[in-house]
């Protein structure tokens, strides 16, 4: 038996946020996400996990965003990640008009959503970014 193994019999796995007996937010094997949260580290290694995650799902249901241009594809990555994955693929006239090269329209698409609303500078950036498909902006 490892320490691993004994705190995991005590602690249990759990992979999803809950709140321990007395009301802390907490994950994995007793992570107290209240009083502790994580590292820098650990959440960059999450957000990697999560660009994987992301990257993985467009490759899958739409293959033809890896042939914009890297700016663009950070769009879409960003995007996703923000959105998930469900609610960018209802953004259907946006992608039709990426897929299809016009990204002017496109861009113009994405300024007019409720998701534009709600993330304001953030969809500014990305659309002129879409736009042009360059960091040169």
């Amino acid at each position: 038996m490892t320490i691993n193994d004994l705190l995991i019999r005590h602690e249990g796995l759990r992979l999803k946020p809950y709140k321990d007996i007395v009301g802390k937010m907490t994950i994995g094997v007793g992570r107290n996400l209240d009083d502790v949260g994580v590292s820098k580290g650990e959440a960059l290694y999450l957000l990697n996990n999560d660009i994987e995650r992301v990257s993985g799902d467009l490759d899958s249901k739409m293959p033809w965003w890896r042939s914009m241009s890297v700016a663009r594809q950070f769009v879409f990555q960003d995007m996703c990640f923000n959105l998930g994955l469900q609610g960018f693929l209802g953004f259907t006239t946006f992608l039709e008009l990426c897929r299809i090269g016009h990204y002017d329209a496109a861009a113009v698409a994405g300024l007019d959503s409720r998701w534009a609303q709600q993330v304001g500078v953030r969809a500014t950036q990305m659309m002129t970014l879409l736009k042009t498909g360059s960091w040169e902006v």
